[in-house]
């Protein structure tokens, strides 16, 4: 009888084992069985499944080492026990606090602008339907970002909060975690190719369950761009073209294989650093810029500076450059939002085919003859 009973109790055990590893394996085949969703952004990917979504976030700063996996959960879903270990996130968002202006358009373009209810540094934020909230005290200041005023987020309760970082050192975002705030990662801004920018709309469709919403102006936006880059690729010619201006005695110009780099590429230019090697800003000497710039066509995004006066009564050798005597200088730094915020930073990481419409105009204007400059200004 003993015998019987424990080849039963073996029998019966061997089935629960059988069974949970059925289970663990139908459980990891079910994670691993979709594709990515997202096309040029390196450093996101998101996953669909039956009533949830994986994000997955790499590289959010340069050089960063550790990967970041969120859980978006939409209502009565049921998510696998693997998956617990993760920053989980119910879907749709209600409200939201974000850190970075290139947030804020793609709230406004799906159309969930109303769910923010908190921001750091108020007077950035260019976005008239924005602004309209601030005014009626629907969104609460929340500081410094590097610091935000963890008494006011607390009170908020935010049901997420979409910051960024720019090292592994962010004690703010830490200290709210640890009170019970759900954090995501957001790494647009160190996305180095115009659509790779763009596509993080699909980061905040995700949040609020309107994914094939954030792919239709994704897909539009990037049907755009490769129309106007084909209109450039049909010029004829490649007028050189420098960008930056000095700060503490260092000229800061984009590099070879950073976003503002591309966009003159594209656009039909020839940027006179293209060869350089790098993503981030390139810090010469003005005597290295103005001997192989002087004769450059265009002079583009002279940090932020309104006028050529303005220019020559910070630093009067900027009047030997060919581009400032032709008065061939385009910047972005006359278009400000009410309380002075740069439109520029705010809307063209999410609008790249503006952007590159602006370059194609500016270089080209034969091609897109009733094109009107969006982002860009010529300076008198």
């Amino acid at each position: 009888m003993k015998t019987i009973s424990l080849r039963l109790i073996l029998f019966f055990s061997l089935i629960a084992l059988v069974s949970c590893r059925q289970n663990e394996a139908a459980e990891k085949s079910e994670i691993q069985k979709t594709e990515n969703s997202i096309r040029y952004a390196k450093g996101l990917s998101i996953y669909h499944y039956d009533g949830y979504s994986i994000v997955k976030i790499t590289n959010p700063w340069p050089n960063a080492t550790k990967d970041y996996t969120y859980v978006l959960q939409k209502k009565d879903a049921q998510i696998p026990d693997s998956l617990r270990q993760h920053t989980v996130v119910n879907v749709p968002l209600k409200s939201i606090v974000v850190t970075s202006t290139t947030h804020i358009p793609s709230l406004e373009m799906l159309g969930v602008a109303n769910t923010l209810i908190g921001f750091p540094q108020l007077d950035l934020i260019s976005s008239e339907k924005v602004r309209e909230r601030i005014d009626a005290g629907k969104i609460r200041e929340l500081g410094n970002n590097q610091s935000l005023n963890t008494e006011v987020v607390i009170d908020l309760q935010p049901e997420l909060i979409v910051g960024f970082g720019i090292d592994n050192n962010n004690p703010t975002l830490d200290n709210l975690q640890k009170n019970g705030l759900k954090i995501m990662l957001n790494g647009d801004w160190n996305e180095q190719t115009p659509l790779g920018k763009a596509e993080w709309i699909k980061f905040f469709g995700a949040l609020y369950d309107q994914d094939e919403k954030a792919e239709t102006i994704f897909t539009k936006i990037e049907k755009d761009y490769q129309k106007t880059l084909e209109i450039a690729q049909k010029t004829t010619t490649k007028p050189t073209a420098l960008a930056g201006a000095i700060y503490e005695n260092q000229w800061y110009l984009p590099h070879g294989n950073s976003w503002g780099s591309i966009f003159i590429t594209d656009a039909g230019g020839q940027y006179l650093w293209a060869e350089s090697h790098g993503t981030g800003s390139l810090a010469l000497p003005f005597e290295t810029v103005l001997e192989k710039a002087k004769d450059a066509d265009f002079w583009i995004g002279p940090a932020q500076f309104t006028s050529l006066k303005e220019m020559t009564a910070d630093n009067p050798h900027y009047a030997q450059f060919k581009a400032f005597q032709n008065k061939n200088v385009y910047s972005f730094s006359t278009k400000k939002g009410a309380k002075g915020g740069l439109i520029f930073y705010e809307l063209a990481p999410n609008r790249p085919d503006l952007v590159l419409k602006d370059m194609v105009k500016i270089f080209h204007p034969e091609a897109l003859p009733t094109y009107q400059l969006y982002f860009f200004e010529q300076l008198q």
